[in-house]
């Protein structure tokens, strides 16, 4: 299974943000699409980082209420890592195991595609583990 395939499951719409709106417009965002992190892009359409839950209450602990007014771009992760649609979901489960978050975009040929998250991929392997489960109950079956 490829991240392609859970594109096509899913869709490939992205929920983003300017840099340069206040952090109080990006919680408005995320609480309204029930998400839990949001992308931030260029005025031209490039990454420019991502922002999520974890960085708003983290930040929300150490300065306060004040963080509210701030631009996005003040707590943004801007090293953003991404994923293509070719790579493997297992391939997928280790980077995002190993960089501790829980949502990647999808680029291809520098351009933005889609966005998953671990709750995308945990749907795909499920989905996937009934399939192949089902297949070997009727392999026993008729064998």
């Amino acid at each position: 299974m490829t991240v392609a395939q859970i594109l096509n499951e899913k869709g490939r719409s992205v929920v983003s943000i300017s840099p340069d709106e206040t952090l109080s417009a990006a919680i408005s965002l995320l609480g309204e699409k029930r998400i839990g992190a949001i992308l931030v892009l260029t005025k031209a359409g490039d990454i420019a980082g991502m922002l999520s839950e974890r960085d708003i209450v983290r930040e929300l602990a150490r300065q306060g209420a004040s963080l509210l007014d701030q631009p996005v771009s003040a707590i943004m992760t801007a090293d953003v890592i991404t994923t293509a649609p070719g790579d493997s979901i297992a391939h997928l489960m280790s980077v995002m195991t190993e960089g501790r978050f829980r949502h990647i975009p999808v680029v291809e040929k520098g351009k933005l595609c889609g966005m998953v998250s671990i709750g995308d991929v945990v749907k795909m392997r499920i989905a996937e583990a009934e399939m192949e489960a089902d297949s070997l109950k009727a392999y026993i079956q008729t064998g």
